[in-house]
């Protein structure tokens, strides 16, 4: 945060004297690490370089072999500038010096009236002080922040918001494969957002670590001898604390958070669900944003054909680790994945599958991924995996899991069709065509108007009441024709559940008997959605 030569130039007891540039226009934003008035070469020579220097010419040569010298000795010691005040002692600037700062492409001005160097000094460095002062406020404050994170355990995506927040451009976590964990002030909501900045992200991080030319500051995430990854600061302005302090502050906050993180896959678990829940919210206003979004994070979409899947237990919940598990065979299978929990059915883990070149969404791979997910269940890792369409792009992505997780959280979730081995049932929406058709209808009017006209007298009886007459509906929609199945998923005694179909036949007055009602009925009960 020096001042420039151009803005000592423009300062009042600068300007007063009426400056003139002759050389070096091109590295006027060049930094001055301090003023010095320099009359001799002696002088000149003992600077450290970044000074700019004041001059009279008072003790300078007069022969122009002397003059050359002196230039290629003010150059040689890396001076910012030189300013030669015109009077007596050189009422012209010397050309022979002139020529040696042109052909450095150095700044040499001259000043046309008389100046107060001791004024131009003071200004200077004054300025130079309070930048200082206000490096060393701005650093206290930043590492202030970082530390209050760390000490409120702050997860790595809330830091590294802050990161970018602080430095004011986008700013990444990726890990030891170049792949994005958590990204920072990157424009993947608005409407124009198409995700630039992640675009095709491990060849260009892979690039910059190489060469560091692109203006990336790069700070590595690590403690104890251990690398998790690095953390990435896109080009952009200074700060007053320094770019890189920014990031090594932060970079000591993640590392903190990793070290005690409960496992080795809590940053990649938690980037998944953060990737998922905003898919699955639509919490993103074009799709480029989102696509570089999943990309960055090893999830390719171009050219590749892409399905939702979604998992449950048979009974109790998935474990913690399902999500990696599940990762983890998918890859072996050759297929990339992403899974995470379903941001509102916490027994539910979705399951985002984009197969390799050569490979394909069989059964089996599906399969392998749900054991995988339950292998840490011991009592009983019996588990259902519900797979959506097969689609193209993240618009088809967000269908088919939609249809996975209807498919999975509804009542007839867990038949015995599709069954492979002891554990896994492995069922499909195309076997479902009904469910699919209401999931392709989406959010249409015309379906929410439907719902409510077939199912309002319930819903109202059910809010008076504390009752359930809409998931009984749905768990004999679910059998039809089997109503000793039907109480079953009830979780009723045959006696209390034909009580409760005979309410909703009298609530509805229709007859749950007539294939066109039942119809009816079933499309309206899926679009509803899966039990409230």
């Amino acid at each position: 945060m020096l001042p420039t030569v151009r803005e000592v130039l423009r300062m009042e007891p600068v300007a007063r004297a009426l400056p003139e540039v002759l050389t070096g226009r091109e590295r006027l934003d060049a930094p001055v690490r301090w003023v010095h008035v320099a009359e001799t070469a002696e002088a000149a020579r003992l600077g450290s370089g970044g000074e700019l220097l004041l001059a009279t010419g008072v003790g300078w040569p007069s022969d122009d072999a002397s003059l050359r010298r002196l230039g290629r000795v003010l150059i040689e010691a890396d001076v910012a500038g030189l300013v030669l005040e015109l009077g007596p002692p050189m009422p012209v600037p010397p050309p022979a010096l002139v020529d040696e700062f042109r052909t450095a492409g150095r700044p040499f001005a001259v000043l046309h009236r008389e100046a107060r160097f001791v004024a131009i000094t003071e200004a200077v460095h004054s300025r130079i002080i309070a930048e200082q002062m206000g490096a060393l406020r701005a650093r206290d404050d930043i590492h202030a922040l970082f530390t209050d994170l760390s000490l409120r355990g702050s997860p790595a995506d809330f830091i590294v918001d802050q990161a970018a927040r602080v430095l004011g451009c986008p700013v990444v976590l990726e890990d030891t494969n170049h792949r994005v964990i958590a990204a920072g002030g990157v424009d993947t909501g608005s409407r124009t957002g198409q995700g630039a900045e992640l675009a095709d992200w491990e060849q260009r991080s892979r690039a910059e670590h190489r060469s560091r030319t692109g203006g990336w500051t790069i700070v590595p995430v690590e403690a104890r001898g251990m690398r998790w990854g690095h953390l990435i600061a896109l080009p952009g302005e200074p700060h007053p604390a320094g770019r890189s302090n920014v990031l090594e502050q932060a970079a000591v906050a993640l590392a903190l958070s990793r070290l005690t993180d409960r496992d080795d896959d809590e940053w990649t678990r938690r980037s998944h669900d953060a990737l998922l829940a905003a898919l699955l919210g639509r919490r993103f206003a074009g799709e480029g944003g989102v696509t570089a979004r999943f990309e960055a994070a090893g999830f390719p979409l171009s050219g590749r054909t892409v399905a939702g899947a979604a998992v449950r237990m048979r009974s109790g919940t998935l474990p913690v680790s399902a999500a990696p598990r599940a990762v983890e065979a998918a890859r072996a299978a050759g297929v990339d994945a992403v899974a995470g929990r379903h941001p509102e059915h916490a027994g539910t883990l979705v399951v985002a599958v984009s197969p390799r070149p050569g490979r394909t969404l069989g059964d089996a791979v599906f399969a392998a991924i749900a054991e995988a997910a339950a292998s840490a269940r011991t009592d009983d890792p019996a588990a259902v995996v519900a797979v959506g369409s097969d689609a193209r792009g993240i618009a088809g992505l967000l269908s088919s899991l939609e249809e996975a997780v209807a498919l999975a959280t509804g009542s007839s979730a867990g038949r015995p069709e599709g069954r492979l081995g002891r554990t896994v049932a492995v069922q499909r929406v195309s076997h479902r065509p009904l469910l699919r058709l209401v999931n392709a209808l989406g959010g249409d009017p015309r379906m929410l108007e439907h719902t409510e006209q077939m199912l309002r007298p319930l819903i109202e009886h059910d809010l008076a009441t504390g009752g359930d007459l809409v998931e009984v509906l749905r768990a004999y929609l679910s059998h039809p024709g089997n109503r000793t199945r039907a109480a079953a998923a009830s979780h009723l005694s045959r006696s209390v559940f034909y009580q409760r179909i005979a309410l909703i036949e009298e609530l509805l007055g229709m007859d749950l008997d007539d294939g066109e009602t039942v119809a009816a009925l079933h499309a309206a009960v899926l679009a509803r959605g899966p039990a409230r």
